[in-house]
């Protein structure tokens, strides 16, 4: 069973990097877990980060993490400062401090150098997924850094009626059961416009027999979710099942937006190239197009 105990919250001095402040503070007050505050000096690191002074001694960033430990206490929730003078890409560093900790969770914004939510997948959470087993809350940067709200009261799971989609779901079930959310599993059935693949060439010669196709696999859907719905319904969740149809990624967010789902939760193998439906390409693009946060759950690899 997934239980979230101890956050890992990477911060490099920023407002935007401190939009993940607010996601870090939620759970660890629902979940009664402890926080890590965490900074990596870099050597020769520029002056300026994201618009601001950078960090450059630990001097100045024992003084930032202990103000930013003073709002956590603020706010209720006891954070532990942790500095780290050492060597080496900072992303590796923070894969490794989370295994030295041990957290069990990473909490940290989409930011990276430049502001580009894609490059920071690349460098840090990819590299801690590929380093062990921590799943990792991305929270998409706001202007407002800190002073952003948070809330959780509904995830979304999507699925492909895989045991490895399936990793998702405890993780889900521990931030939903902290939060009191609705659990939504979801699965996304192509039409016959949507279709892509292999399976399209043949959808095109023989359209009403697909259109039958895709109609059943909607069927084995509803029936597969209907019972994993049962069993977190047991555990004392709310959850219901949502079969959804088109493309994959934008009808997600699109499900995602018109049912408010605060958080998308989903699992993925922490690498790019070619992989199941949810760990490859579909886990990366709804992490760069989301407006709200992904918990990404790493798929443990294949035993030869």
């Amino acid at each position: 069973m997934t239980v979230f105990t101890r956050l890992l919250v990477p911060l490099d001095g920023s407002t935007l990097a401190e939009s993940s402040l607010p996601a870090a503070l939620e759970v660890g007050r629902r979940l009664r877990a402890d926080i890590v505050l965490y900074h990596a000096l870099e050597r020769g690191a520029p002056a300026m980060v994201h618009g601001e002074r950078h960090l450059t001694n630990l001097d100045e960033a024992g003084r930032y993490l202990s103000g930013v430990a003073e709002w956590f206490a603020q706010h209720g929730v006891t954070a532990t400062p942790r500095m780290d003078a050492g060597t080496g890409d900072v992303a590796a560093r923070i894969a490794s401090a989370a295994a030295r900790e041990p957290a069990d969770l990473i909490v940290l914004c989409t930011h990276g150098s430049g502001g580009l939510r894609g490059l920071l997948f690349g460098r840090v959470a990819q590299q801690v997924l590929q380093r062990g087993t921590v799943p990792v809350l991305l929270v998409p940067p706001s202007g407002a850094g800190r002073e952003q709200g948070f809330q959780c009261r509904s995830v979304l799971v999507p699925l492909d009626g895989s045991a490895t989609a399936e990793t998702a779901v405890p993780a889900a079930a521990a931030l939903a059961g902290g939060f009191g959310a609705e659990v939504i599993l979801a699965i996304v059935v192509p039409t016959v416009e949507t279709i892509s693949g292999e399976r399209a060439a043949a959808t095109r010669l023989m359209p009403t027999a697909a259109t039958a196709l895709l109609d059943a696999e909607a069927a084995e859907g509803e029936e597969y979710l209907d019972a994993m719905v049962r069993t977190l319904s047991a555990q004392g969740l709310h959850a219901r099942a949502a079969v959804e149809r088109g493309e994959p990624v934008r009808t997600l967010l699109n499900a995602a937006a018109a049912q408010g789902v605060d958080v998308i939760v989903i699992a993925t193998h922490g690498r790019s190239g070619v992989g199941a439906v949810w760990a490859g390409s579909v886990a990366q693009r709804i992490i760069a197009q989301s407006l709200r946060p992904v918990l990404l759950v790493r798929i443990a690899a294949a035993t030869p």
